[in-house]
């Protein structure tokens, strides 16, 4: 059944472009203040996850509950396991960072395949290739900023954020095709 759709198109996008950028942005603040030992880390982690919530509470307006929570799950599964191989990444424990890597994609697989099941707009193949490319440039991201490449590390950080957007667009796009009279 299709539902009405609850805002409009540019409403979507914009939300979803919000949510997608803090995604990146607060990811980035983890990253450097977990690089830096700054005294924020606490906080900023926090805020972090307060990021699956915020993308729960935008796909309630279109899904079930019971969806965007275990979207929520799945969001902030990949942010926990990103974050612990940042960690591992920093202290250089080269087994448990490939343990988490591994755990990293099987989770973004796992969240490729929930929202191409959940709108027919959206391709599996194609979240993976996109969750891929985030998990890579990520993981880029933090060990340039770990070897204090920062010129690199802000140039890897413009390519996430050209990402985010891209992502931002194809969830968008979805979600009007599915809910949104033409």
């Amino acid at each position: 059944m299709r539902r009405s759709c609850a805002c409009s198109r540019q409403e979507i996008i914009n939300r979803f472009r919000k949510l997608w950028s803090q995604h990146v942005y607060w990811t980035r603040f983890f990253i450097i203040s977990t690089a830096e030992d700054l005294p924020d880390l606490k906080y900023v982690t926090h805020r972090l996850l307060e990021n699956p919530g915020d993308f729960a509470k935008a796909l309630k307006i279109f899904y079930s509950e019971k969806i965007a929570g275990e979207f929520k799950k799945l969001l902030t599964e990949h942010l926990e396991i990103g974050g612990e191989l940042v960690n591992a990444d920093k202290d250089m424990n080269a087994a448990k960072a490939d343990e988490l890597r591994k755990k990293w994609y099987a989770n973004a697989d796992e969240i490729a395949e929930f929202l191409a099941v959940i709108n027919p707009n959206w391709n599996e193949r194609k979240w993976r290739n996109m969750m891929y490319s985030h998990l890579g440039m990520t993981e880029k991201e933090a060990g340039l900023r770990l070897k204090k490449e920062y010129p690199k590390d802000i140039e890897m950080f413009d390519s996430i954020e050209k990402e985010a957007f891209e992502m931002a667009d194809y969830m968008a796009s979805g979600i009007i095709r599915q809910f949104c009279c033409n």
